[in-house]
Protein backbone atom coordinates (compact mmCIF):
# COMPACT_ATOMS: atom_id res chain seq x y z
CA UNK A 1 0.00 0.00 0.00
CA UNK A 2 1.19 3.26 -1.17
CA UNK A 3 0.55 5.44 1.86
CA UNK A 4 2.46 8.55 0.69
CA UNK A 5 -0.40 8.56 -2.17
CA UNK A 6 -3.22 7.97 0.20
CA UNK A 7 -2.04 9.99 2.88
CA UNK A 8 0.92 12.05 3.03
CA UNK A 9 0.85 13.68 -0.35
CA UNK A 10 -2.52 15.40 0.15
CA UNK A 11 -0.71 16.60 4.11
CA UNK A 12 2.57 18.00 2.22
CA UNK A 13 0.96 19.90 -0.28
CA UNK A 14 -1.72 21.37 1.83
CA UNK A 15 1.12 22.71 4.46
CA UNK A 16 3.77 23.26 1.84
CA UNK A 17 1.33 25.37 -0.06
CA UNK A 18 0.17 27.40 2.93
CA UNK A 19 3.86 28.05 4.31
CA UNK A 20 4.65 29.32 0.73
CA UNK A 21 1.22 31.64 0.42
CA UNK A 22 2.00 33.30 3.47
CA UNK A 23 5.89 33.47 3.00
CA UNK A 24 5.23 35.09 -0.24
CA UNK A 25 2.26 37.34 0.79
CA UNK A 26 3.92 40.30 0.20
CA UNK A 27 5.87 39.65 -3.15
CA UNK A 28 2.12 37.76 -4.65
CA UNK A 29 0.47 41.93 -3.49
CA UNK A 30 2.91 43.39 -5.47
CA UNK A 31 2.68 41.18 -8.55
CA UNK A 32 -1.31 42.34 -8.22
CA UNK A 33 -1.01 45.80 -7.58
CA UNK A 34 1.47 45.68 -11.00
CA UNK A 35 -1.03 43.86 -12.67
CA UNK A 36 -4.04 45.62 -11.73
CA UNK A 37 -1.91 48.98 -13.18
CA UNK A 38 -0.51 47.14 -16.45
CA UNK A 39 -3.57 45.10 -17.41
CA UNK A 40 -6.30 47.63 -16.33
CA UNK A 41 -8.45 45.44 -14.69
CA UNK A 42 -8.58 42.11 -13.06
CA UNK A 43 -4.82 40.59 -12.60
CA UNK A 44 -6.13 36.85 -12.13
CA UNK A 45 -7.09 34.90 -14.59
CA UNK A 46 -9.73 31.56 -14.63
CA UNK A 47 -10.34 28.64 -16.66
CA UNK A 48 -12.10 25.45 -15.99
CA UNK A 49 -10.02 21.95 -15.86
CA UNK A 50 -10.59 18.38 -15.19
CA UNK A 51 -8.89 17.50 -11.89
CA UNK A 52 -8.66 14.35 -10.17
CA UNK A 53 -11.22 11.73 -11.20
CA UNK A 54 -11.94 14.55 -13.96
CA UNK A 55 -14.26 16.24 -11.37
CA UNK A 56 -14.05 20.05 -13.37
CA UNK A 57 -12.63 22.81 -11.17
CA UNK A 58 -11.29 26.64 -11.51
CA UNK A 59 -7.79 26.99 -12.15
CA UNK A 60 -6.14 30.69 -11.15
CA UNK A 61 -3.30 31.92 -12.32
CA UNK A 62 -1.74 35.35 -12.57
CA UNK A 63 -3.14 37.13 -16.18
CA UNK A 64 0.04 37.72 -17.69
CA UNK A 65 -2.18 39.17 -21.69
CA UNK A 66 -4.27 42.56 -21.70
CA UNK A 67 -7.88 41.91 -23.09
CA UNK A 68 -7.18 43.91 -26.04
CA UNK A 69 -9.61 43.34 -29.16
CA UNK A 70 -9.38 44.24 -32.88
CA UNK A 71 -12.07 46.13 -34.98
CA UNK A 72 -14.23 43.38 -34.82
CA UNK A 73 -14.16 42.21 -31.07
CA UNK A 74 -12.03 39.66 -31.59
CA UNK A 75 -9.32 38.87 -28.99
CA UNK A 76 -5.84 39.78 -30.53
CA UNK A 77 -3.09 36.98 -31.12
CA UNK A 78 -1.41 36.09 -27.78
CA UNK A 79 1.49 37.71 -28.57
CA UNK A 80 0.08 40.71 -29.39
CA UNK A 81 -1.88 41.06 -26.11
CA UNK A 82 0.99 39.74 -23.71
CA UNK A 83 2.69 42.48 -21.76
CA UNK A 84 6.52 42.62 -20.97
CA UNK A 85 5.60 41.97 -16.95
CA UNK A 86 3.30 38.99 -18.40
CA UNK A 87 6.79 37.39 -20.25
CA UNK A 88 8.53 38.34 -17.20
CA UNK A 89 5.83 36.45 -14.92
CA UNK A 90 5.74 33.49 -17.46
CA UNK A 91 9.41 33.12 -18.23
CA UNK A 92 9.93 32.18 -14.53
CA UNK A 93 6.40 30.77 -13.88
CA UNK A 94 5.69 32.99 -11.20
CA UNK A 95 1.95 33.65 -13.19
CA UNK A 96 1.43 29.33 -12.07
CA UNK A 97 1.95 30.64 -7.99
CA UNK A 98 -1.55 31.17 -7.31
CA UNK A 99 -2.37 27.75 -7.99
CA UNK A 100 -1.23 27.57 -4.61
CA UNK A 101 -5.09 28.15 -3.74
CA UNK A 102 -5.99 25.57 -5.48
CA UNK A 103 -3.60 23.04 -4.10
CA UNK A 104 -4.72 24.12 -0.79
CA UNK A 105 -8.46 23.85 -1.36
CA UNK A 106 -7.59 20.10 -2.42
CA UNK A 107 -8.06 20.96 -6.26
CA UNK A 108 -4.49 20.54 -7.49
CA UNK A 109 -1.84 18.96 -5.80
CA UNK A 110 1.81 20.75 -5.65
CA UNK A 111 3.39 17.49 -8.43
CA UNK A 112 1.11 15.62 -11.01
CA UNK A 113 0.16 15.76 -14.14
CA UNK A 114 -0.71 19.38 -15.82
CA UNK A 115 -4.40 20.19 -15.75
CA UNK A 116 -5.44 20.26 -19.23
CA UNK A 117 -8.34 22.07 -21.52
CA UNK A 118 -11.99 20.22 -20.34
CA UNK A 119 -12.66 20.06 -24.28
CA UNK A 120 -9.42 17.49 -24.35
CA UNK A 121 -11.40 15.14 -22.21
CA UNK A 122 -13.16 13.30 -24.99
CA UNK A 123 -9.99 12.82 -27.29
CA UNK A 124 -7.66 11.19 -24.81
CA UNK A 125 -7.42 6.96 -24.91
CA UNK A 126 -7.87 4.96 -21.83
CA UNK A 127 -4.66 5.12 -21.45
CA UNK A 128 -4.41 8.99 -21.46
CA UNK A 129 -7.33 9.07 -19.08
CA UNK A 130 -5.27 7.81 -16.47
CA UNK A 131 -3.76 10.64 -15.91
CA UNK A 132 -7.23 11.54 -13.95
CA UNK A 133 -6.00 9.16 -11.51
CA UNK A 134 -3.99 11.67 -9.28
CA UNK A 135 -5.05 15.30 -8.61
CA UNK A 136 -2.99 17.70 -10.97
CA UNK A 137 -0.10 19.35 -10.32
CA UNK A 138 1.46 22.85 -10.66
CA UNK A 139 4.76 20.78 -12.20
CA UNK A 140 5.02 17.40 -12.87
CA UNK A 141 7.23 14.56 -14.49
CA UNK A 142 6.40 15.76 -18.24
CA UNK A 143 7.55 19.28 -16.92
CA UNK A 144 11.02 18.58 -15.93
CA UNK A 145 11.51 16.39 -19.16
CA UNK A 146 10.46 18.87 -22.05
CA UNK A 147 7.34 20.52 -20.41
CA UNK A 148 5.82 22.55 -23.56
CA UNK A 149 8.98 21.49 -25.78
CA UNK A 150 8.18 18.01 -26.21
CA UNK A 151 4.74 16.52 -28.26
CA UNK A 152 1.59 15.08 -27.08
CA UNK A 153 2.30 11.92 -27.23
CA UNK A 154 5.64 12.00 -25.14
CA UNK A 155 3.72 14.34 -22.52
CA UNK A 156 0.94 11.48 -21.80
CA UNK A 157 3.44 9.21 -21.66
CA UNK A 158 5.57 10.84 -19.04
CA UNK A 159 2.25 11.35 -17.26
CA UNK A 160 1.30 7.59 -17.17
CA UNK A 161 4.56 6.73 -15.83
CA UNK A 162 4.33 8.98 -13.03
CA UNK A 163 0.97 7.86 -12.33
CA UNK A 164 1.93 4.15 -12.31
CA UNK A 165 5.32 5.33 -10.09
CA UNK A 166 4.24 7.78 -8.00
CA UNK A 167 6.19 8.05 -4.75
CA UNK A 168 7.79 10.58 -2.08
CA UNK A 169 11.25 10.11 -3.89
CA UNK A 170 9.79 10.52 -7.50
CA UNK A 171 8.05 13.97 -6.20
CA UNK A 172 11.34 15.24 -4.38
CA UNK A 173 12.89 14.95 -7.59
CA UNK A 174 10.08 16.55 -9.75
CA UNK A 175 10.52 19.23 -7.30
CA UNK A 176 13.94 19.76 -7.00
CA UNK A 177 14.70 19.35 -10.62
CA UNK A 178 11.46 22.00 -11.32
CA UNK A 179 13.63 24.63 -9.42
CA UNK A 180 16.61 24.32 -11.34
CA UNK A 181 13.95 24.59 -14.90
CA UNK A 182 12.41 27.77 -14.15
CA UNK A 183 15.83 29.55 -13.00
CA UNK A 184 16.94 28.44 -16.29
CA UNK A 185 14.00 29.02 -18.22
CA UNK A 186 14.13 25.74 -20.46
CA UNK A 187 11.31 24.32 -22.27
CA UNK A 188 8.98 27.02 -21.61
CA UNK A 189 7.13 27.49 -25.00
CA UNK A 190 7.47 25.71 -28.41
CA UNK A 191 7.12 29.69 -29.74
CA UNK A 192 6.82 32.80 -28.42
CA UNK A 193 3.14 33.33 -30.46
CA UNK A 194 2.09 29.75 -29.39
CA UNK A 195 3.03 28.10 -26.28
CA UNK A 196 1.81 24.89 -27.27
CA UNK A 197 0.19 23.92 -30.10
CA UNK A 198 -3.50 22.60 -29.39
CA UNK A 199 -4.27 18.22 -28.73
CA UNK A 200 -6.30 17.31 -31.61
CA UNK A 201 -6.71 13.45 -30.85
CA UNK A 202 -4.96 10.30 -31.39
CA UNK A 203 -4.49 9.78 -35.17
Amino acid sequence: MNLYKLYFKRFFDFCISLVALLGLSPFLILVLIILIVSNRGNPFYFQFRPGLNEKIFKLIKFKSMTDKRNEFGELLPDSLRITAFGKFLRNYSIDELPQLINVLKGDMSLIGPRPLLVKYLDLYSTEQKKRHLVRPGITGWAQINGRNSISWNEKFELDIYYVNNLTFKLDLIIFIKTIIKVLKKSGINQSDSRPMTPFTGNN
